[in-house]
């Protein structure tokens, strides 16, 4: 993978394979303050988690379905985390992206970014991944009042008369510190073990359906090929320039 060199400003992209939930937030948190203090530039980290269901700072315990017997028979991991949103799933198969920006001015300090700012961000995230799927044929789209990105959930040649219900197919929860630094970011199901999703009531909405990119198309890509999609919808829509490494310098994982 190439870098995109231009006079725009540069983010660092690494795809970090599996990895474990806890390890990718500490990893978070030490890159956020590089960030923070100008020593680094902003960075998006790509990777698959082992099973584990996560809660945000608007969610609870009882969206969770099934109970720690069940959790810990099927290898389930749960962490309650400085999100936005409610509850969720990572595992393999699913394509987690955690970017890493200076999203206010700097010298910015505050308790809260301004409302606008922080959608903005989020629409910002639904539309990397809405560009990323229709290249793959999926006609994604976004929801008035509800985060994350949604598609039919049919097979677009089995969509009668063009219509159909709807599936959600990737989950964004995001904060921004008091220094004004992402974390966290979104989950787009590419190909997991979809069960999963059968243990927690989805992003705390009741009667919502997940859905994969395995659900509507075939051959289904190899997750190189999502990674590589994402990464250039992100420069496109972000207006950076990547730059690919192999290892995240200055940090020990």
């Amino acid at each position: 993978m190439e870098s995109m060199k231009t006079n725009k400003e540069t983010i660092e992209v690494v795809w970090l394979g599996l990895i474990e939930y806890h390890a990718a937030w500490e990893l978070q948190n030490r890159l956020a303050a590089q960030i923070a203090e100008g020593t680094r530039s902003p960075v998006l980290l790509l990777l698959e988690h082992p099973h584990v269901y996560t809660i945000g700072r608007r969610g609870g315990r009882d969206n969770l379905v099934w109970d720690e017997q069940e959790r810990l028979q099927r290898g389930v991991d749960l962490v309650e985390v400085d999100r936005g949103g409610d509850i969720t799933y990572h595992g393999p198969g699913q394509l987690v992206g955690y970017p890493l920006l200076q999203l206010a001015a700097p010298g910015w300090h505050g308790e809260r970014l301004p409302q606008a700012d922080f959608v903005g961000y989020v629409r910002q995230l639904e539309m990397v991944l809405v560009q990323t799927l229709a290249f793959f044929g999926i006609p994604a789209f976004q929801r008035e009042g509800l985060t994350g990105v949604w598609v039919p959930k049919h097979r677009p040649a089995e969509i009668p008369g063009g219509a159909s219900r709807e599936g959600k197919i990737a989950s964004i929860g995001v904060k921004v510190d008091v220094r004004g630094v992402t974390r966290h970011g979104f989950a787009l199901n590419v190909q997991p073990e979809m069960d999963y999703w059968q243990g927690i009531v989805a992003c705390g909405l009741d009667g919502v359906q997940m859905v994969s990119m395995a659900d509507l198309i075939e051959p289904v890509p190899v997750m190189a090929q999502v990674v590589e999609q994402v990464v250039q919808s992100f420069a496109r829509v972000f207006n950076f320039a990547i730059i690919w490494k192999k290892q995240i310098e200055g940090v020990d994982l």
